[in-house]
Formats: structure tokens, sequence, C-alpha cells
């Protein structure tokens, strides 16, 4: 699909967003509204094998997660989002590396609720920030499995319950391999499907 190869080109080698000039910025804007035009998956929430797995953040325009780029001697490594529909669960996770043996991770769990066909509420339910040799990580499955089995982490290991941790997030385009959403921030993240 034309739309989506030219996504892909512009996205690539921009680091996630860092990388993009203001016009390059435009340019990815663009051709994500284009692609967002002829998803091919208008319901995306029912397409649960699609939407289902381990996806890898390419490209966004959330300071919020660049920023973590920015602090001295860190740099930011793969981010994940991790879908589990059938229990309406999702997992933010951040790879951060720097100073050897002091590779990070920075986690939330959360739930979702759908309110529409596109549509989640997102309510943010805890935050896992550590070391990951501490944690014994290996893998964003390994850790999830950890999570769910309520295990509690040698790390900075809370409980979120402030209203303010709530948002929501839109899938505005999904097939095979490729999910875009759009957050109540005003924010746009590019995800392909982890293998």
């Amino acid at each position: 699909m034309l739309g989506k190869s030219t996504l892909l080109e512009a996205i690539a080698g921009k680091n996630r967003g860092l990388l993009a000039t203001e016009s390059e910025q435009l340019a990815i804007l663009s051709a994500i509204a284009q692609l967002e035009d002829r998803n091919p998956t208008p319901q995306p929430l029912e397409a649960v094998d699609k939407l289902n797995g381990n996806w890898r953040l390419i490209y966004t325009t959330s300071q919020g997660l660049l920023r973590i780029d920015q602090f001295p001697f860190l740099k930011l490594g793969q981010i994940y989002q991790c879908i589990r529909a059938r229990t309406a669960t999702l997992y933010n996770i951040a790879e951060v590396y720097g100073l050897p043996y002091l590779e990070g991770l920075v986690s939330v769990a959360a739930r979702f609720d759908p309110v529409s066909e596109k549509r989640v509420n997102v309510s943010f339910e805890r935050s896992i920030i550590g070391l990951q040799r501490l944690v014994d990580y290996r893998s964003p499955d390994h850790f999830i499995q950890r999570i769910e089995a309520g295990q509690k982490f040698p790390a900075i290991d809370f409980n979120i319950t402030a209203r303010e941790q709530r948002g929501w997030l839109e899938i505005t385009y999904l097939d095979d391999d490729l999910r875009i959403g759009r957050g109540n921030e005003g924010n746009v993240f590019v995800l392909t499907k982890a293998v």
C-alpha cells in the first residue's frame, strides 16, 4: 500500500521522532492522516486478533516519552505497548540504557474500557521503575507474566489511583502489523507489531 510505505519511509531514521525536523514532522503527520483515511479496520476494538499483542513504538509526537532521551547518560531503548485485549489491559514498557549495568525500565500497567468502536478510556493502575538487572527483565512478555502473577519488584513499584492518571486512546488505523493511535493530550503514536 502506497500510503503505508510512504509513512514508513518518512519515519525511517527519525529515532521515534527525536530527529525529525519541523518540516519532516509535518510530512509525517500528513502521511499519517492519509493512512488513517484508508483504515482497513474501521472497528479496531472488535479486531481482537489484530489488536492483541506486543507493539513497538516507531514514531510519536509525545514529548513526555521523547524527553527520557534527553537526560544525561540515558538513552531511550525500545518502547512497547503490549495489549491484552481479552483482559482489557495494556502495558507501556520503555527500556532505558546508559552506563553499563545501569540499564533501566519504566513501565505502566493500565486497564482500558471501550467507549466507542475506536476509542478506549485508559485507567493507569501500577508503575514500575527500576534497573533491568534487579527486576530480572528479559522481555516484555516475561515481565508482564510476572506482573499479572502479582509479583512485587525490587524497584520503585507503586499503585496509581489518582483521578488525573486517566486518559483515552483512539485507534485510528489498524492492520496486521501497523497501528496508529491518538491520545487525549493530542499526541500521535505509530507502532509496529513486535515479533
